[in-house]
């Protein structure tokens, strides 16, 4: 099973939140593949505080990356077009969305609301 971190699962595991922590840990023993899109990666850099860096590197380098494709943009745009106005789905949200239903079984967010798509798994 492939899991997606969504960016605010990312900034509670930096920020050291064990219960999300564990979780991820209990995947990652039960051979589960945790993955983050280049959204995530751009997401945490944006608010990286000074000393920051090297953990964040560490934390990533122990991820699978999963790029942002021409059928990921393709399947974004159809959500924000779906989901847009509708949910308030933003673009970020719609690539990450995209990234879960194509190359992933699941996302885990803790933001729920911000994928209404009913063709991806939330964890």
């Amino acid at each position: 099973m492939n899991i997606i971190l969504d960016s605010d699962v990312i900034i509670e595991c930096l920020r050291g939140n064990t219960k999300i922590i564990e979780r991820i840990r209990k995947w990652h023993s039960s051979k589960h593949v945790i993955s983050y899109t280049p959204v995530s990666l751009a997401e945490i850099h944006a608010g990286v505080r000074p000393g920051e860096e090297k953990t964040i590197r560490y934390f990533f380098q122990n991820l699978n990356f999963i790029a942002i494709d021409e059928k990921i943009g393709i399947k974004a745009g159809e959500y924000l077009q779906e989901y847009g106005k509708s949910h308030a789905v933003e673009i970020a949200d719609a690539l990450i969305g995209a990234s879960t239903c194509l190359y992933a079984d699941a996302l885990f967010t803790r933001n729920k609301k911000h994928y209404p798509m009913d063709d991806i798994r939330l964890q």
